[in-house]
């Protein structure tokens, strides 16, 4: 997917000014990476403020959702064709009055908007879920935030708006989903034992398998193909490498 950067790097100021976005209509994204046998959430921190929150941002008039979406990926993270779900609409009506950054910021900077502003209307995000290798990821801070980092998805800081139930939503859909997304996803490297398998699935599961167990389960799926062994000790037990079948 070729993105648009002329949309990219707004300034605070140069998007209170902007006219072409959907009015009361965004794009949240919860981008999921693993590590150290760990599931971990990617947030941004506003600037000067103590509140963190999931990539997300505003659709443009003669933009396609999802190109939004991975637009807004893109700015965060810089990288071009991942793997991106849609999963829940979050509409409640409350839902952007709690922990409100944009109009802290706005504040802190002495920008005035009329009441009637777009960015200080009642808004209905769609979420999206991205799975990625946490390795490959570099983030770059915008002019709403100043620091971006990851943490464990059950060791969350003070979130802004209703993020931490979004981050929640797209958890429990990526459980109910993992047998059939994890073929397209990039939470592993391109090979990778069964054992890293489980590591994942068990982070993702919060529970332990039987190793025999999940071993049949995940060839029954016939979802896997089998490559050289990896050897880094012991021929006898050196594991198997595997990778997920082309979709």
């Amino acid at each position: 997917m070729k993105l648009d950067d002329s949309k990219n790097k707004m300034t605070l100021q140069e998007l209170i000014d902007t006219k072409n976005f959907i009015n009361q209509l965004s794009v949240d994204c919860a981008i999921f990476g693993f590590h150290d046998n760990s599931l971990k959430i990617l947030l941004l921190k506003y600037h000067e403020l103590n509140l963190w929150a999931i990539p997300g941002g505003f659709i443009f008039e003669d933009e396609h959702l999802d190109d939004a979406a991975h637009r807004i990926l893109y700015e965060r993270t810089h990288l071009e064709d991942v793997y991106l779900q849609q999963f829940y609409a979050f509409g409640g009506i409350d839902r952007t009055e709690k922990n409100n950054p944009h109009r802290q910021l706005l504040a802190n900077k002495g920008i005035e908007t009329d009441k009637d502003h777009w960015i200080n209307k009642r808004f209905v995000t769609v979420g999206y879920y991205a799975l990625i290798d946490y390795t490959l990821s570099h983030t770059f801070p915008d002019a709403f935030n100043e620091t971006c980092a990851w943490f464990d998805v059950h060791d969350l800081p003070e979130m802004a708006f209703d993020h931490k139930e979004i981050i929640e939503q797209g958890l429990e859909h990526l459980r109910k989903t993992l047998d059939y997304d994890i073929v397209g996803s990039n939470l592993l490297p391109e090979k990778f034992t069964m054992k890293d398998l489980q590591n994942l699935y068990e982070a993702i599961l919060g529970e332990k398998f039987r190793r025999n167990n999940f071993q049949r389960k995940m060839l029954s799926l016939n979802i896997l193909d089998r490559h050289e062994k990896l050897f880094s000790g012991s021929a006898n037990k050196a594991p198997y490498l595997y990778s997920f079948k082309k979709k």
